[in-house]
């Protein structure tokens, strides 16, 4: 019997701890990551009473020089992409496993043929392979955790921080009004 012909049947894993060894890495592609609209509305609200707090005080200070540059809504609304690989591995029962690696590891991290143990996880869509969220890699004694960027990371910690300092600022003013 050909493999080319009936080629193996390839499985997803039933639990969340799969053992086996390494057969392929597919050709990486990137993923763009969804960032929900109310998150980025609350978010460059809040940042924007600080923005306008902020240009009217160098304003004042200066001749109105303006606050630098700043990303538009579209940039914000699109997402960060993140690296997605596929991966085979056959498992104690022989069988072909389809999972996928979000983020980048170590070109050296991951072989054909190395035994490795694998901490999944079922994604959103079904038609989706499982995430890997965790790699032991048993050859080579490493411990591996893939990362991948979130909508935080993606707005940045500065606005981050602004959007903290705001909503501190609209606090302060709706306490003030409340006690007044």
């Amino acid at each position: 019997m050909s493999n080319e012909l009936y080629p193996r049947r390839r499985t997803r894993p039933v639990g969340p701890i799969v053992t086996g060894r390494v057969v392929r890495l597919l050709d990486g592609y990137s993923r763009e990551l969804k960032v929900g609209q109310p998150i980025l509305v609350a978010v460059l609200t809040a940042a924007g009473v600080v923005r306008l707090i902020g240009l009217l005080v160098t304003s004042v200070l200066r001749a109105g020089t303006g606050a630098g540059s700043r990303r538009k809504w579209k940039d914000l609304k699109k997402g960060p992409e993140y690296l997605v690989t596929p991966l085979q591995v056959r498992d104690g029962d022989n069988r072909i496993c389809e999972l996928e690696l979000h983020g980048h590891l170590p070109q050296s991290a991951l072989h054909p043929g190395d035994h490795i143990q694998l901490t999944v996880r079922q994604q959103k869509d079904p038609d989706l392979a499982p995430r890997i969220e965790r790699i032991v890699n048993i050859t080579s004694g490493q411990l591996l955790t893939p990362r991948v960027p979130t909508v935080w990371s993606h707005l940045g910690p500065p606005l981050v921080l602004q959007a903290m300092l705001g909503v501190l600022l609209l606090g302060l003013i709706g306490a003030c009004t409340v006690l007044t």
